[in-house]
């Protein structure tokens, strides 16, 4: 599978465009803020293959250029947790009823497919799982196969998403990180912001992962290297 990360708009979110050397379907793994994804797509030469767009979560960073990318391919299967319906359908209003920002206001787009936990997922011939890792939001997720996980906003280089936003919830965070390391330590992590990591990187040295450093009897840092969050 080729990978390429286009960072975009005011968040500086990471989109991905995935592609199947087998068969050259491609895939992206959430869409920015607004029109700048889809723009970019229909420049590239060859215009990719689209056949699915995977959305880890749905706040406007993340899922507000949804809209525009389908309509430059209205026929790729756009895919959901399950439990980010509701944030999903706040979009048009989510930029000012939540963060005080109404120029985030986005369209909803639709939703073909919802997801949920251990649900498998094709484009061409390559096949990856869902696995849901709450907190950030009621139904964050990532998508992973045997080499990447693409963890939207829920683990980051050196920092976690955040859980001070409307819907979060810290209890589930630190849940969802414990299971989202017990994949294996080699993959790539893919995260919504910020560059490319490891899990067994992070698991030596984010400092929000103490605790789990601590579970596991390796050598734990101190508490006062993690202030709070560095992400959306």
């Amino acid at each position: 599978m080729k990978v390429r990360c286009i960072t975009l708009g005011a968040f500086q979110v990471n989109a991905y465009l995935l592609e199947d050397p087998a068969t050259g379907h491609c895939a992206v793994v959430d869409t920015g803020e607004g029109p700048a994804l889809a723009e970019g797509l229909v420049k590239m030469d060859p215009r990719p293959d689209l056949r699915a767009i995977l959305l880890t979560h749905a706040h406007f960073d993340h899922a507000g250029g949804l809209a525009d990318v389908q309509r430059e391919y209205p026929e790729a299967v756009t895919y959901l947790p399950t439990l980010e319906r509701e944030l999903f359908e706040m979009l048009p209003r989510q930029g000012s009823m939540m963060f005080g920002m109404p120029e985030f206001d986005r369209p909803c787009g639709r939703i073909d497919r919802y997801v949920a936990d251990g649900d498998e997922i094709g484009v061409g011939e390559w096949r990856f799982k869902f696995l849901s890792t709450p907190g950030h939001t009621p139904g964050q997720g990532c998508y992973y196969d045997d080499k990447y996980v693409f963890s939207g906003d829920t683990l980051f280089a050196g920092s976690i998403g955040r859980t001070d936003f409307p819907l979060s919830d810290p209890d589930l965070m630190w849940a969802s990180l414990r299971r989202l390391l017990e994949l294996p330590g080699h993959l790539i992590v893919c995260s919504g912001h910020g560059p490319a990591t490891t899990l067994d990187e992070e698991l030596r040295g984010n400092p929000f992962l103490d605790y789990l450093r601590r579970e596991r009897g390796l050598p734990s840092f101190s508490s006062d290297m993690a202030p709070g969050p560095r992400w959306g």
